[in-house]
């Protein structure tokens, strides 16, 4: 019986070291560096430019590439802010990374203020694009990770990668229209029938309009909407919550639709 057992044992062992080793496994490591790499080529800086401001250019958010490569996502909150245009101040995107920066302005095509999603369109030279999944596919538990500028010019045009796993999917109350945060209190008044989804991860206000993907896929599956604040919005440097939302990806799709845009190839 105890040779039995033991062979049993062996058995179990060979089986585990197997599939730890397996070459599946090891490829599905290492794809998640590149995913990222490939993320980052499509993200973006979302802010305004101003010729006699300085600095002239002044990030608000993040944003990503999608369709034909002329056109980003970012939360509608971000381009709501009205624009001085007495001093020419104009909305658009800030590409590269570090000091190596180029500004090209954009105009809103299509907007959904309901689900804080628009879809800005630029010209110029195509970005690398992003594909967008199937959001009614989620699960809780998964695993995901959004890339963006934490804190937007503080940290410069260097794009950090966050993971963060679906912890809920649960009902978002309607923002209002200058709202960047929900706290507290905005929880727990009457929920919006729509449903957004709640993450594990750490998120800062430039991680408004951070794409949400799968990290072996790149699917973008959300994006990221806003963060839990405690108690004064100042807090969100000094004492960031550990929960961030993120809008799902088929109102980005229906955005697209409109304007005639592929979601996927």
């Amino acid at each position: 019986m105890k040779r039995i057992i033991l062979h049993g044992l062996h058995v179990i062992l060979v089986s585990i070291v197997a599939v730890a080793t397996s070459p599946l496994l090891s490829a599905q490591a290492d794809t998640l560096p590149q995913t990222i790499q490939k993320v980052k080529r499509a993200v973006v800086a979302v802010g305004t430019y101003e010729p006699a401001r300085s600095p002239r250019g002044e990030f608000r958010a993040t944003g990503y590439a999608v369709g034909d490569g002329l056109h980003v996502v970012t939360n509608y909150h971000v381009v709501k802010q009205l624009l001085d245009l007495n001093h020419k101040e104009v909305l658009g995107i800030f590409i590269g990374e570090g000091e190596a920066t180029q500004f090209r302005q954009a105009q809103v095509e299509v907007s959904d203020p309901a689900h804080d999603v628009v879809l800005l369109k630029f010209s110029g030279t195509p970005l690398p694009v992003l594909k967008i999944g199937d959001s009614d596919a989620v699960q809780e538990g998964w695993e995901m990770y959004f890339t963006g500028f934490p804190i937007g010019s503080v940290l410069g045009l260097y794009p950090a990668s966050i993971r963060a796993g679906i912890s809920a999917i649960t009902p978002i109350v309607r923002p209002a229209p200058n709202a960047r945060y929900l706290d507290a209190k905005t929880l727990r008044r009457e929920a919006d029938p729509f449903s957004i989804f709640q993450l594990d991860g750490i998120s800062y206000p430039g991680n408004s309009g951070s794409p949400l993907y799968d990290p072996q896929t790149g699917l973008v599956y959300g994006t990221v909407n806003s963060t839990f604040i405690k108690s004064t919005k100042e807090n969100v440097l000094k004492d960031p919550s550990a929960i961030s939302y993120a809008i799902p990806s088929r109102y980005v799709r229906a955005l697209m639709q409109q304007a005639g845009l592929q979601a996927a190839n």
